[in-house]
């Protein structure tokens, strides 16, 4: 599997995924008089020229937390554009320790659940590993229903049976008062199966059904977005953004999304004849914001580890997490 990577000069981090019988995972506290000092990261540290990366974070965590482990599998690795003008790879790997930690460099140390890790404040790197470890790999994005509405209901209960837990409810072009109803139909079975449900770009259709709000990439630009996402945020409802470019990226963190989509990776049948960035280019746009990120266009579920390997907490897609046939673009 080809993967961007570290290149000379960019700064090479490793850090460990830990965790106790209880499943919470270990934080440590950046000291004072080190950059970013008083936030909370996954234990790590730099790697060594010519050091392979799962030897430099047990030499760090033997250094640091007096711990012998053998680290397992790569969880996800995070590009980051530092303010110096370096690239930071973090490479984050699952670890089992032989014993309990030590703060063997005076560092405070946390044991802490997986969903109040994106509490802690973070470094801009370590944000998207804690979403990767609490949020949900996949992001549906729900087809423009057909004639018959029942059966996209029907479609939609399957994706929750099998096991989509966040998702958008988008359709384009449908005549307002029956998307009104088919989405209020989404979110009550949404909501039974325990999964979050976004409205895309109608903050009043959001708001009435008390559902996240999913912001397309024009309204990025609107000076009006700023007071919905305040709105938003208010009223404790997740808030995220579709973003081709890094301009829009950084626009979608300055709102205070949760989330973001990036592409499209790969052509589309829903965008015929737009190429799509590929990975490369998607690791690069993805290092310029701290936000968490889905890579989005022509991707399935199987694309998933490729997609972590370019910082991207999962994927997110039409067709491929919906189990019924989709119909072309119009």
């Amino acid at each position: 599997m080809s993967a961007a990577a570290p290149a000379p000069g960019d700064l090479h981090v490793v850090a460990a995924v830990l965790r106790d019988g209880d499943g919470r995972v270990l934080l440590a506290q950046r000291p004072p008089g080190k950059p970013l000092a008083g936030l909370w990261e996954f234990p790590g540290g730099k790697v060594e020229p010519g050091e392979a990366p799962a030897r430099a974070l047990a030499r760090e965590l033997r250094e640091e937390l007096g711990l012998h482990v053998r680290p397992g599998a790569r969880l996800i690795r995070v590009p980051q554009q530092r303010a110096d003008g370096r690239r930071l790879w973090l490479d984050v790997f699952a670890v089992g320790a032989d014993a309990a930690p030590r703060a063997l460099e005076g560092q405070a140390l946390a044991w802490v659940a997986p969903e109040a890790l994106l509490q802690r404040p973070m470094p801009p790197a370590d944000r998207p590993v804690a979403a990767a470890l609490c949020d949900p790999p996949h992001y549906l994005v729900t087809p423009v229903p057909g004639a018959d509405d029942a059966a996209w209901l029907a479609a939609l209960e399957a994706a929750l049976v099998a096991g989509v837990r966040r998702l958008q409810l988008r359709a384009p072009g449908l005549a307002p008062a029956r998307w009104a109803a088919l989405a209020a139909a989404a979110v009550e079975r949404a909501r039974a199966a325990g999964a979050q449900v976004l409205v895309n770009g109608d903050p009043v259709l959001a708001q009435r059904l008390h559902a996240g709000l999913h912001l397309r990439a024009a309204q990025l630009a609107d000076p009006r977005t700023a007071e919905i996402a305040a709105a938003v945020h208010a009223s404790g409802r997740p808030l995220a953004a579709s973003c081709h470019a890094a301009e829009e990226l950084r626009a979608a963190e300055a709102l205070g999304c949760a989330f973001a989509v990036l592409g499209p990776v790969a052509a589309t049948a829903s965008h015929p004849g737009q190429p799509g960035l590929g990975w490369s280019a998607f690791a690069a746009l993805r290092a310029q914001a701290a936000l968490p990120v889905y890579a989005i266009g022509g991707l399935t579920p199987a694309d998933l580890a490729i997609a972590r390997l370019h910082g991207a907490q999962g994927i997110a897609a039409i067709r491929a997490l919906w189990p019924a046939p989709v119909a072309p673009a119009g």
